[in-house]
């Protein structure tokens, strides 16, 4: 997909799981904190389901809670406190943000229970599974959060997956984002994640002409092999 289309608004309805909803448009980054804080208050207090909330923001640079001034190189966009852990985020058109709001006071499939480092793991499994139905190979690395891709011949690799958690009062919110075809130029205005050596890419900057809706058809199919 192009960097200026979002994905049409829809709700799907899980028997099994969560409810998965796509955001219409791209979504002020303080509107999206704001329902997620007041979903996550509701799931804790009983009177809502849990959510997949799939989301496209405009140009937009978010602070974890282990920022740094040094961190933000050039302010190109408006800059938000996230409250959620990690350090600086790039969101914009092109990238899937899917905010996870989970009661993990129970297990998720292979996610046991009360335990944030299986969940974030968990996070990581999902979004490999989902790269894999685009033959990309998504891979941890020790002492960085998030999901990467190496090109062995070259002896470089690249961030395509960002994952920034907040759990409160056993419920999970903020979540992941995916590198589909955003404007890598972007991410020149912050040190992503606090990583300098590295850079970022994206489906279509490996040659893969992925879709939106396919990004989220992946996500969707890889989430029963993780959390299901």
């Amino acid at each position: 997909m192009s960097a200026g289309t979002a994905t049409a608004p829809g709700t799907i309805l899980s028997p099994d799981g969560p409810e998965w909803v796509a955001e219409p448009g791209y979504l002020p980054y303080p509107d999206a904190l704001a329902a997620m804080e007041a979903r996550a208050a509701a799931i804790r207090a009983g009177g809502a389901g849990e959510r997949i909330w799939l989301v496209e923001h405009p140009p937009t640079y978010t602070a974890g809670t282990s920022a740094t001034p040094e961190g933000l190189t050039e302010a190109r966009f408006p800059v938000f406190q996230a409250g959620r852990g990690g350090q600086w985020t790039y969101h914009g058109p092109g990238q899937r943000t899917a905010y996870v709001m989970l009661d993990l006071t129970r297990p998720h499939g292979t996610v046991a229970a009360r335990d944030v480092r299986a969940y974030v793991h968990g996070l990581e499994e999902w979004v490999i599974r989902a790269l894999d139905r685009f033959n990309v190979k998504g891979e941890r690395r020790e002492g960085r959060v998030g999901i990467w891709v190496a090109d062995r011949a070259s002896g470089t690799e690249a961030k395509i997956g960002a994952i920034g958690v907040r759990v409160t009062r056993w419920v999970s919110w903020h979540g992941i984002a995916l590198n589909v075809d955003p404007d890598l130029s972007h991410f020149g205005g912050i040190v992503p994640c606090g990583i300098r050596e590295h850079g970022v890419t994206s489906l279509h900057a490996l040659g893969i002409p992925a879709t939106m809706e396919e990004a989220d058809s992946a996500l969707m199919a890889a989430w029963g092999e993780v959390f299901g």
